[in-house]
């Protein structure tokens, strides 16, 4: 199922019984963080929240709408994530058999039901879209119910910002969530790291002396929301994801200021420029690491416009210790792109980024392991996969571990282990928000390896069996199990 857009949502998870509207007025500054905060903390995410009445703006505000897995899948049109993994399982296994035995004839017709999935990948354009019902060039930031999420937080933040972008030399389009620090009404700070395609456009436009036409979407069908934080490839455009995880294409239209495109079904689009010689001071903003991330100098938007829908609802997140919302759009992340890992190195048999690790700093994987060093090897497969390179810790065990058991991987970890034998340092790049490496953005990444070991990589003596009782004692117990009384 595609979702029109974020209302269309928002009237899916309240038909669900997943949204509580809260009628009384709230404060944007702090308040509304830790309402957030102890909703999130409820089993299973809690619900989702509209403000109606938020201090400050006209504008009703929506957080927590991805804040539970059943939410997260319900957002990309499936019952569950591991749903939504297997159709891109099934597809990818379908083009790898066709890569490796095509045949016109067999192939064309077995193509044809695959024929509206490949389409979706292509964004329609939209002459009239809703995010362009009113043009106003007048208001700006402070006409927004913007969040003070933390205390020492440098200012309020827009945390769930689309932010669209375009390569200068080549036209390739781009769409990021960069948090935005509000310095007043008209300018914001524009927090793309080095590694991204934002920053690495803005490069293009500072060797060049240009200004860089910069669009902000705010509020989105979910799919698009998702896609913007998704590790793809670089020069895959999200709304080309975005359609195909939607199954339906994504609509664009043509921002009103420059010829970026943005997301048509936006509640919001905020549109101006980066001047390459200008930066400011951002932060601190209490991050998804849950430490204040330090505060450094970034770039500057400059809001000329704001286009919206007539009647638009403001999207916001909160991130810092988890469980948080972005902790099941990591988890989406986890379960859609394990089946591309799997394609290109097929010993993996599940992986689990652990909620603690936030996002990308641990990874388990489990591997169906046939030779020496194999874990070692699916190590450093993992530190080469694009974001995965800032994985600050990689816990690699066998095949029959259930790599979200967190007490099994742990129980393995801790007994499978000889430290000069089983760790592996690997220096490399990090995050530019961890805090703990003496360098910014470098540092020294660990491998555990959990795995048995055998003569073949040095462990002469016996590896003991783990303990497990005979079936046919299972199956007597289960079949006598009420007549303990226990």
């Amino acid at each position: 199922m595609a979702y029109k857009d974020l209302q269309d949502f928002i009237r899916a998870i309240e038909a669900r019984g997943e949204l509580k509207r809260v009628a009384v007025e709230v404060d944007p500054r702090l308040e509304i963080t830790e309402i957030a905060e102890r909703v999130m903390r409820m089993p299973g995410g809690g619900p989702a929240l509209l403000f109606e009445k938020v201090k400050g703006s006209r504008w009703p505000l929506l957080i927590n709408a991805m804040g539970s897995e059943g939410r997260m899948a319900l957002a990309l049109g499936a019952s569950s994530l591991d749903e939504k993994a297997q159709q891109i399982e099934d597809l990818l296994a379908w083009l790898w058999k066709q890569a490796r035995g095509f045949s016109l004839f067999k192939s064309a017709p077995q193509a044809l039901p695959k024929l509206p999935l490949a389409l979706s990948l292509l964004p329609r354009r939209v002459t009239r879209p809703l995010c362009q019902q009113v043009k106003d060039d007048e208001s700006g930031f402070n006409s927004l119910p913007v969040l003070t999420c933390w205390p020492q937080d440098g200012g309020p933040f827009l945390t769930l910002p689309l932010v669209c972008t375009k390569d200068p030399e080549t036209g390739a389009q781009n769409m990021g969530m960069y948090r935005m620090q509000v310095y007043d009404d008209k300018t914001a700070g524009m927090h793309w790291h080095l590694h991204k395609d934002g920053a690495h456009f803005f490069q293009k436009y500072k060797a060049m002396g240009k200004r860089m036409p910069v669009a902000v979407a705010l509020g989105c069908d979910p799919a698009v929301s998702y896609a913007s934080t998704a590790p793809l490839p670089e020069g895959v455009w999200e709304m080309m994801f975005a359609g195909f995880l939607r199954g339906k294409s994504a609509t664009i239209a043509k921002a009103t200021l420059s010829d970026l495109d943005v997301p048509a079904d936006a509640e919001f689009v905020l549109e101006g420029y980066v001047d390459p010689e200008e930066s400011r001071l951002e932060g601190p903003f209490g991050d998804h690491t849950g430490y204040y991330s330090l505060q450094d100098n970034y770039p500057v938007f400059h809001l000329q416009r704001i286009t919206r829908r007539k009647n638009p609802v403001y999207p916001a997140t909160i991130v810092g210790i988890p469980p948080k919302e972005d902790c099941y759009m990591a988890k989406a992340t986890e379960r859609l792109f394990l089946p591309l890992l799997k394609q290109l190195c097929p010993e993996i048999v599940d992986l689990s980024m652990p909620l603690e690790g936030v996002f990308h700093n641990c990874v388990i994987v489990s591997i169906q392991k046939r030779f020496p060093g194999q874990a070692r090897k699916v190590m450093n497969f993992l530190w080469g996969m694009g974001q995965m390179m800032y994985t600050k810790l990689i816990v690699v065990v066998d095949a029959e571990v259930n790599p979200a058991d967190t007490s099994a991987v742990a129980w393995r970890a801790f007994n499978n282990i000889d430290a000069k034998r089983d760790l592996v340092l690997s220096d490399g790049p990090l995050d530019a928000l961890d805090h703990s490496s003496p360098l910014p953005r470098y540092g020294t990444r660990l491998g555990v390896d959990a795995t048995r070991k055998g003569p073949d990589e040095g462990h002469t003596r016996a590896w003991p069996d783990s303990l497990s009782m005979d079936e046919s004692v299972r199956a007597l117990v289960d079949g006598r199990w009420r007549d303990y009384g226990i």
